[in-house]
């Protein structure tokens, strides 16, 4: 007897699974499918609460379940060191990668003078971005499926042009964790051009920009559409440029011209009231000539004119950046076909003008700007799920392709999904001093313990030139070509070494192995998770016990016998900590022990620098 699915939100006869599309930004998400009436993309919204999610999750500590959203946001001040905001800029970083910046933020990011990714504390708990990703889109789909009224498993997630392998795997591994099967990740620039219509059709061809100033981040991209293939030419932006970089000069500009500064600084309730105002002020402007509002007796007035006088250098540096997109792509203006707007700040008057302005074009902002991705994902979402018989979707890798690293995980190269041909590659490094050959084992799967997939292939890099564990520069390329054949090649960049593998093509995996494969990587999800953690957090933690212990037997003259001591009680810890094979536990005992031993190694540095400058030579 055939089952029928009926989606009780409509009351339609529902002929094929729910694929949402997926926004996942830097200050706000949103989830979006396509309504069976009409056929057209619609962003959830459940029980009134309004189609957008604030990017922000709370920890209230006592073993509660985090907070997600609109609710987290109220703790953005009355308790910043357990709410995480802007988790998206972390994703697939390192320390290294966040420079100054991580000293911005209102939590505690864990810097283990290391290369290795990002690691967020909370208390005695130790988040990665991808966990703290996967419980925004937990809520997205817990939304989603409250108003479907129907399971969500499905879904495709939109990312930055500009973001690297590693974030768009960060992203779909995030993805995984919160009980979807990411079926593709997206540009956000397509998934907009997506929802004006653009590259629906196969024989279109057509030249976009597409300009996206979120609460957060701003970016721009040069798009060419050519037989329903978007083709990324050029993309630029500030990932430290935003909608609330609008609302501050406000702020800034009220403090000052009513000296607000001492109120403010005694009494935090009142500089959250006062950022609340300034971005009212600002959406009030969008639409009318002046504003004015009480503030602790005082009242504050702002006309459009000052406004715009005000946010005239921050639009100026996105223009710059748009101009600069231009010169990428080598175009003018007039070879653009259309100009289209995204992010809740493109509705400011002045944003729309300029952009208008430069592009020589009225810029196209007829769809809702802070849905327009969501939209766009959703309509993804409907090709893939075979919907849309009208547009070509190239053929598709079935399975994860990727190369096994340090303590047996499974490194992914090239999602499942992915278009092809396709390239895509990464680098690697040694992990012991004078490493002078690699081992590489090439996978297929999606689980995170490289046992649990199928291997493919391995072979030896061999002839490395002795270095230092660290200093060698291994690029492992995947090009998998038109006929499914994989080729592997790893190149040690400093003395170009070289070697290559061809696999051939499906891998002799039968349809029902593969879907039993991305079965199993969904119901063993979270352990997965859980246990590429411990692993990662192992490896973090002898790094850092081989570079102390080297450390110490090196510079040991300028320590202190206290110093030493010290060092040597912290490395007895870390590896009492490492038999527990709890991954908070290890990540408290790195963090403190590079708490220690930080101060002397400055000071060891300066004493380094110093002998330097005197022409001594230092070992």
């Amino acid at each position: 007897m055939a089952k029928v699915a009926i989606n009780l939100s409509t009351g339609s006869i529902q002929q094929e699974e729910i694929i949402v599309g997926i926004d996942l930004g830097t200050t706000n998400s949103l989830v979006a499918y396509i309504h069976p009436d009409g056929r057209r993309p619609v962003a959830i919204n459940d029980q009134g609460r309004g189609t957008i999610v604030p990017s922000v999750v709370h920890f209230p500590g006592g073993g509660e379940a985090p907070i997600v959203g609109t609710d987290a946001k109220d703790y953005l001040l009355t308790d910043p060191q357990n709410t995480i905001y802007s988790v998206k800029r972390l994703l697939g970083k390192s320390y290294q990668d966040l420079g100054q910046h991580a000293q911005d933020l209102g939590y505690k990011v864990i810097d283990d003078n290391s290369e290795g990714l990002v690691k967020i504390r909370v208390g005695e708990k130790f988040y990665s971005p991808i966990e703290l990703s996967a419980e925004i889109l937990k809520e997205l789909r817990i939304r989603a499926e409250h108003a479907l009224k129907t399971p969500v498993n499905k879904a495709v997630i939109t990312v930055p042009a500009y973001f690297n392998d590693s974030q768009r795997q960060a992203t779909r591994d995030a993805g995984r964790l919160a009980g979807l099967e990411v079926l593709r990740i997206v540009n956000e620039p397509t998934a907009a051009a997506l929802a004006y219509g653009i590259g629906l059709s196969p024989d279109e061809e057509k030249t976009v920009a597409v300009y996206d100033l979120g609460g957060g981040t701003f970016d721009v991209s040069i798009l060419r559409i050519q037989q329903g293939i978007f083709e990324v030419l050029s993309t630029n932006g500030d990932t430290y440029l935003g909608g609330d970089d609008l609302d501050r000069t406000i702020y800034e500009y009220w403090t000052g011209q009513y000296q607000l500064a001492t109120v403010l600084f005694q009494n935090p309730a009142a500089q959250q009231q006062l950022r609340l105002l300034a971005e009212e002020a600002k959406r009030h402007l969008s639409t009318h000539e002046s504003f004015a509002a009480d503030f602790a007796g005082t009242t504050l007035p702002l006309t459009k004119a000052t406004f715009n006088e005000l946010i005239q250098p921050l639009v100026e540096r996105t223009i710059a950046s748009c101009r600069q997109a231009l010169a990428d792509a080598k175009l003018t203006p007039a070879d653009l076909n259309a100009v289209l707007l995204v992010g809740g700040s493109t509705r400011v008057p002045l944003v729309y003008e300029s952009v208008s302005a430069f592009f020589q074009q009225p810029a196209n902002n007829s769809l809702n700007p802070d849905e327009v991705v969501a939209l766009g994902a959703a309509i993804q979402a409907d090709i893939l799920g075979g919907n849309r018989r009208d547009v070509l979707l190239l053929d598709v890798t079935p399975l994860t392709l990727g190369i096994e690293t340090l303590g047996g995980l499974m490194d992914p190269i090239i999602p499942r999904n992915s278009k092809i041909p396709t390239k895509a590659g990464r680098q690697y490094t040694t992990s012991v001093d004078g490493q002078v050959n690699l081992k590489i084992s090439v996978y297929q799967g999606e689980r995170d313990l490289v046992q649990e997939n199928r291997k493919l292939a391995e072979f030896d890099l061999r002839g490395i030139p002795a270095m230092p564990a660290g200093l060698p520069k291994v690029d492992v390329n995947f090009i998998l070509n038109a006929d499914g054949i994989l080729k592997v090649e790893a190149i040690e960049l400093r003395s170009n070494t070289r070697q290559a593998v061809e696999i051939k093509p499906q891998y002799g995996l039968t349809d029902a192995q593969v879907e039993q494969m991305l079965l199993d990587s969904l119901t063993h999800a979270r352990e997965d998770v859980a246990a590429r953690m411990v692993i990662e957090a192992r490896t973090v933690a002898e790094q850092m016990l081989y570079q102390v212990e080297r450390f110490v037997a090196k510079n040991g003259q300028h320590l202190t016998e206290a110093e030493i001591s010290q060092t040597t009680t912290g490395v007895g810890e870390l590896k009492a900590a490492l038999t527990t094979q709890d991954k908070d536990t290890i990540l408290k005992a790195v963090d403190e022990l590079e708490e220690l031993t930080r101060p002397f190694a400055e000071r060891v540095m300066n004493i380094s620098i110093n002998q330097a400058m005197a022409g001594k030579k230092i070992e």
